[in-house]
């Protein structure tokens, strides 16, 4: 089975958006380099909406690509998903999303997308683990993540930080109020605007 990581771009003080759901300047960095970001056969990626491809630091490029590339399902929670409308049914990375959702699928959302709502956050990492077989399970920071990790289920933390102080807003570890331990981590890369960290959970 592939590794669980709860990942996300974070402030340094710990938080993945505004009270608002606004992420504000920490994705800033994904359109200040001249790298262009390319998955799949060439195509440059642009899930921001803005019609503009992502382009990185030269630091951060490959580690955004391989990271991208080896994604096979993402784990979101209601909240996520219901703010950008599941992307659409068009997941930035991976083939499968997994919901951590009370509530159904929207009915006619998207028959063709690979979407499943789980409510229930062990099953939804097995089913998460299941469709992405030996790739990575991505699961997305915040509050669905947190009861992810709070569950023991996460492998490693991956945190894009960003040199930014929100002061308040969405926690990167939502309401978790427990120690938790993690390894030194194994990753560390310097881009511009952003360090690239990860850490594995110490067992």
């Amino acid at each position: 089975m592939g590794t669980v990581i709860l990942q996300s771009v974070v402030s340094v003080d710990g938080f993945i958006a505004d009270e608002k759901g606004d992420v504000g300047p920490l994705h800033e960095w994904y359109f200040s380099g001249d790298v262009p970001i390319v998955v799949g056969e060439g195509d440059e990626f642009d899930h921001s909406g803005s019609g503009s491809p992502f382009k990185v630091s030269r630091a951060s490029a490959d580690y955004v690509r391989s990271t991208w590339e080896s994604i096979g399902t993402i784990v979101m929670g209601r909240n996520l998903f219901d703010q950008v409308n599941g992307w659409e049914g068009r997941p930035p990375a991976g083939d499968h999303v997994v919901v951590v959702s009370h509530r159904p699928k929207p009915e006619g959302w998207h028959p063709e997308a690979s979407y499943h709502f789980v409510d229930d956050v062990t099953a939804a990492i097995e089913k998460a683990r299941e469709l992405a077989g030996d790739r990575i399970v991505a699961v997305n920071a915040g509050d669905a993540g947190a009861q992810i990790f709070a569950a023991g289920l996460v492998d490693e933390v991956a945190m894009d930080v960003v040199p930014v102080v929100f002061g308040s807003g969405r926690r990167f570890f939502g309401a978790i109020s427990e120690e938790h331990l993690l390894e030194d981590p194994h990753l560390v890369i310097q881009g511009e605007r952003v360090l690239h960290l990860r850490f594995k959970v110490r067992r």
